[in-house]
């Protein structure tokens, strides 16, 4: 965290831009708790099933990759980890409200869950809520950033 001094000397906290310092932590270990609970669940309905329903399992790999870059990215916060961060959680956002309307209108592609079936009601709808977390967090920490609080 850094400070500055106002006209009166007052320390006065400057906007934190590191993505993985404050809230961004919390972020962080949810991001992590999702990308080894999807890659642990891809991975078994990958070897063991994967003809029952292709597309789902196929799914939940991607998701695996997607939380997985999250993570990561958002843990390290330098400029390239944080156009990887945006780019993962716009496919996360993407993937999520897709597949979650599409497992809900035509339940022939989608025979088994992913975890982004039904907007992640498996997982609580934390997969639902995730993205805009992270989009909210990646703008709140953007280098430049200026609070016109001062807070």
């Amino acid at each position: 965290m850094r400070i500055r001094l106002t006209e009166q000397d007052e320390p006065v906290r400057a906007p934190s831009t590191s993505t993985s310092s404050g809230p961004g932590r919390a972020l962080v270990a949810v991001y992590g708790v999702f990308a080894l609970a999807a890659t642990a669940r891809a991975a078994f309905q990958i070897a063991t099933k994967l003809d029952e329903a292709p597309v789902a399992y196929l799914l939940s790999a991607l998701s695996a990759v997607v939380y997985v870059l999250a993570t990561f990215a958002l843990a390290r916060g330098s400029r390239r980890a944080r156009r990887i961060a945006w780019a993962a959680v716009g496919v996360e956002l993407v993937g999520v409200l897709t597949v979650g309307a599409l497992s809900l209108l035509d339940t022939g592609d989608f025979p088994d869950e992913t975890v982004w079936s039904g907007f992640g009601a498996g997982y609580g709808y934390v997969p639902l809520v995730l993205p805009f977390l992270g989009v909210w967090w990646l703008w709140h920490t953007r280098p430049g950033r200026t609070d016109p609080d001062g807070a």
